[in-house]
Parts: structure tokens; sequence; C-alpha cells
């Protein structure tokens, strides 16, 4: 295979701190290489030096001749005085007809939410994320040799991450992103580059094997990586446990992996945790009750919805952009109050909640001042630790903690808004896109915390990584006005947004959500008002019929020496998981009916 880019001994230095130090690499043909790192590690500054945004301080960047290259940013900078169309489409130099029967390129405006915007849009009312998926699709309905991305997957939802993923391993083009989406890295590169201490390590495959090879690393490392070390293998654990095709590994290395993490104990204790909830937050957490929850132009999101948060609940939110996931969090923060029905708040509640702007910083004091702000000292699980311990924790080095707020980057800001939510000591967290910003350091850092933290959790996010490894139940906001719960998680809600794309009834990132399918029940009717009450109670029936199985596993261990009721206990699991599948059979057939 040709290279199409090559760095020699190249350097590149941001007042004194060296970024880049003679590093040389090379992206080849049919390469799609992941670029991860610490935030302000050098991620973008290496990716602006490949593309030739920034000129090196030394060395040289070699690319061949007639490369076809293009390059989206966080910039999000377009044209002033143009449309969405002229961005996208205008350099394509094609009539209206030859592109509007292209397939592909009429792939890539609905993939990307285009369609949604309205080709005749102009860029200057466009929002900041709206901007972002205008400069992608621009690059993407291009044919090109290569793609340089920097965090593409911000601002789109899990379904679009799901499609730029699938679109960029199905080109032909080489690829070079910056990402922090674990799931993405996975499932595009076939190369990851890990940009630390001013040189860039390569590995061979996407997320999963650069967590192989770098705990393998770190494990050989001195003591004082230890504390890495154990993330790693904690990490490692979690991935061992999750969907088998997330570890389609050569053997040799499931036998190290498997070597490396045989004594590390499960990620959390739910029971202990939910247990310590209860006795924390009461009976009662926050409550919806025939809640009805609009747009400020009065537009329906979500109809006569009743929700009760139980203490220790974990819950992933899912849905498109604007069916409403943000208003709900919201809502349930009682910031916004729903236009008809109820919210309930329990006398105990301390509501932490993480949300997507960054208004909300004192940018006149230093980082670790900011955070001593909120509180000197808190108890985590059954450790109490220092406001710059929990810093440290989540990145911030004794040194930058005496950093001014208003000098820190968008990551750094990121991580004091976490570090000051965590700091409050809520036993309610709502956290909308926590992974914006973020490097994948520091969400393993979170996800680390939030295992041992005892409290109700409500997360809105993209990352798929992060939704099934903190989260115990998913919901979802189809648009349809309704709250769904989805036993199977993220793939279960593909499923149905693929099913209900292909019958036409599912409204598309930023589209107004529709009425109901017209094969479910009207609304209202009685036939509706029974199915939604057979469908609450069977939800519940596999709650029970699901503890009543893990009781049953528990017991048939402590039974091993008692063959008359290992028989007894056996025949009743059986019992108990056939009765479980008809009952999710069923709740699958009602939930299709139902929307």
């Amino acid at each position: 295979m040709a290279n199409l880019i090559n760095l020699e001994q190249v350097s590149k230095s941001f007042g004194v701190k060296p970024l880049l130090e003679r590093v040389s690499l090379g992206v080849q043909e049919n390469e799609r290489i992941g670029v991860v790192g610490l935030n302000g590690g050098g991620k973008t500054t290496m990716l602006e030096v490949l593309a030739g945004i920034e000129e090196p301080d030394s060395g040289r960047v070699s690319r061949v001749g007639g490369l076809r290259m293009a390059v989206v940013t966080q910039r999000g900078v377009l044209p002033p005085g143009s449309t969405v169309g002229d961005v996208v489409l205008a350099p394509l130099g094609v009539a209206e007809h030859e592109w509007a029967g292209d397939a592909r390129i009429r792939s890539v405006l609905d993939g990307i939410g285009i369609t949604g915007l309205g080709l005749d849009a102009p860029v200057e009312q466009l929002s900041g994320g709206e901007r972002r998926r205008t400069a992608l699709a621009a690059a993407l309905v291009r044919d090109l040799d290569l793609l340089v991305l920097d965090e593409p997957t911000n601002h789109l939802d899990v379904e679009g991450v799901q499609w730029l993923a699938e679109h960029l391993v199905n080109r032909r083009s080489s690829l070079v992103v910056v990402t922090h989406d674990r799931w993405f890295l996975d499932t595009v590169a076939t190369r990851t580059w890990e940009v630390v201490g001013g040189g860039v390590e390569t590995y061979e495959g996407g997320y999963g094997d650069w967590i192989f090879a770098r705990a393998e690393r770190s494990r050989q490392a001195d003591a004082a990586e230890d504390r890495r070390r154990n993330l790693a293998r904690k990490e490692l654990a979690w991935l061992r446990r999750g969907p088998p095709a997330r570890t389609s590994k050569p053997r040799y290395r499931i036998e190290a992996a498997e070597a490396l993490i045989a004594d590390v104990p499960a990620p959390r204790d739910s029971v202990a945790l939910a247990s310590f909830a209860r006795t924390r937050l009461g009976r009662i957490v926050v409550e919806l009750e025939d809640a009805t929850l609009t747009t400020p132009d009065g537009r329906v999101l979500v109809n006569d919805l009743t929700w009760r948060l139980a203490p220790g609940e974990r819950v992933g939110l899912v849905g498109v952009n604007g069916s409403g996931k943000t208003t709900l969090l919201r809502t349930l923060a009682g910031e916004l109050e729903p236009a008809s029905g109820r919210r309930i708040e329990g006398k105990t509640v301390r509501i932490g909640w993480l949300r997507q702007e960054l208004d909300d910083l004192p940018v006149d004091m230093r980082v670790l001042e900011a955070v001593q702000d909120v509180a000197e000292r808190i108890q985590l699980g059954d450790r109490e630790i220092s406001a710059g311990q929990l810093a440290e924790r989540l990145g911030f080095t004794p040194a930058r903690q005496r950093t001014p707020v208003g000098d820190l980057s968008g990551g750094e800001r990121r991580r004091l808004q976490l570090t000051r939510v965590l700091m409050s000591e809520p036993n309610v967290l709502l956290l909308d896109e926590p992974t914006n910003d973020l490097d994948i350091d520091t969400l393993q850092q979170l996800e680390d915390l939030l295992d041992s933290w005892a409290g109700t959790l409500v997360v809105i996010s993209h990352d798929r990584y992060l939704v099934e490894r903190i989260c115990d139940s998913t919901w979802a906001l189809f648009g349809d006005g309704r709250l769904t719960n989805l036993p199977g998680g993220i793939e279960e809600y593909l499923r149905r947004r693929a099913r209900l794309a292909e019958a036409g009834t599912a409204p598309s990132a930023g589209a107004a959500p529709g009425a109901a399918p017209t094969a479910s029940p009207a609304k209202g009717s009685a036939d509706d008002r029974a199915a939604r009450k057979e469908l609450s109670r069977l939800e519940r029936s596999l709650v029970k019929l699901d503890d009543r199985e893990k009781s049953l596993h528990s017991a048939l261990a402590e039974a091993a020496t008692d063959p008359e009721r290992l028989q007894t206990l056996g025949a009743e699991l059986t019992a108990v998981v056939s009765e479980k599948n008809a009952v999710e059979e069923r709740w699958m057939e009602l939930a299709d009916e139902l929307g």
C-alpha cells in the first residue's frame, strides 16, 4: 500500500509546552486510524500538522501528489452568507437532478440529518452542532483519498453515530479521526495512535486492542503506575463481560487478558449500592405524574407521562435529536415545569445536574478554588476524599489546579464542571451528554467513580460504552410522545428505529415528533389504555422474574453438595426462564403495536 502522508521527525510547541517531539509516522491507503490521548495532549495539533493547517516547528511533512483530502475540525467555520446547500453540494459541481439521483449522497444527507435542517437554511442561523454536522456532510459527500476528522461524533445521537461508523467502514478512503467514543473507535479503527508525552504510540486495531496492549504495558510498569494499571484492569474486566463481538481478538490475547483480570471484582455491587441509596433517599426520589412536556412554541414532546425514579436506579436515556431528552432532564431537575401534570420530589433529594452548557463556572477563580467553593471534602462510597484529590482523579494535576478557570480548554472546563457537580454530594445525578469533550482516560475515571456512587442516576449520552457500563436500564424517546423502556438496551433501540424507518414512521434527527404509527391503537382509546396497562404489568413481571432468576442461580451455587435440592432448584429455574422468555416476547409484541 502506498503512503498518503508522512511525518518525519516533526516537532511542534505552543509557548513553552512541547506537544510533539520528533514524531515520525505515516498514513497508508485504506487505513483507518483512531487518535486518542489526554485533553491538551496534542491530538488536535497533530491532526492540524498532518492536514497542513499548522506548520511544524521542525521536521518534514510530505504528501503524495494529487491527494484529495477533506478536514473537519471542531472550529465549525462556514463561509458567511452561504446556505447549507451551498456548503454541502455546491463544491460537487453537479446539477440538482444529478446529486438527487445519487443514492450515496442522499444517504449522507439523511444519515447526518441535513435533510431535517433544509438545504436553503442560512448558515448564520445554525447552532454550533448543526454547523458541525453541515461541515461533516460536506466532506462525506465527496470522493476522497483521505478524511481527517476531529471529534465527529459530538452533536450526533446514538443512531447518527452508528450510521457514521458504518459509512466510514464502507468507504474506500483512508481516515484519521480523533475521537473519545470508544464504541465508534472499536468499530471504525484498524489502527490506534495514542498521543502521549510529546510522542505517538501506535497499536494495531481499535479500542479493545489498545486497552489490551496498554494494560499489558501498564502491568509491566513500576509501582508508581499502580493506579492506572488497576483502572485498566477494571476496564478489561468489563470488556470481557460484554458482548462476545467486543472481544473477537486472537486467542493468545484473550488468554493474557483473562490472566490479567482473574482477580478483578465486578465493577459494582448493585445490591449494596441500591440498599445504601434507599437509606440516603427514602421511598420517594423524583416522580412525574400525568406530565406533558412541550417546546416553547407548544409542540408536544412527551404526553401523559407517569415515571417514578427509584432509589439507586441507573437509567440511560436515548433518542433522536429534538425528541425531548434534555427537556425531560430539565423537568426532572425542577428547572422546567410540565405543561400539565405534576412533579414530586422527595424531601431528602439533592440533585446534581451536569448540563451541556459551560455557563455555570466561576471564571474569576482558579481550578482548586472553584472546586473548594462547592465543598472541601466529600464521602465517595466508603472513602472520604478532598477537593484536590477528586480534581486529580479527573485529570487536574496539582500544578494544573492553580490555573485560572478562564484559561482552561473546553475539555478541561467540562472536567471542572463535572468535578464541581460531584463535590456537591448529590444523591440524584442528572448527566446531559457527559462525554462531550472528555478524553478516554477521564471517561474511565468517571466510570470508576460512578461504579461506587450510591444514588439515582439518569444519563443522556450517545456513548454506548458509557451507557452500557454505568446504567442498569435504558429508556428511549422515539418522537411519538411516549417514554419507552428497552430491556434489550441500545441494540434494541437501533433495531426498533430501523423498523420504524422501514415503515416510514421514524422521525429524523431534529424533525418534529409526529403522531404514533397508524397501526397503533388510538391514543386514549379503550384498546390503547388496556395495552398500556398490560405493558406496565409485563414490565413489573420482568423485573420480578429477573430477580428470581438471579436468586436461583445463587441458591444453586450454595446447594452444590445437595443433589436433591439441586434438582428442585434446577426445575424451578427452567420454569422461571421459560416464563421470562414468554413475557419478553409478549412485551415486544405490545411495544411494537404501540409504536
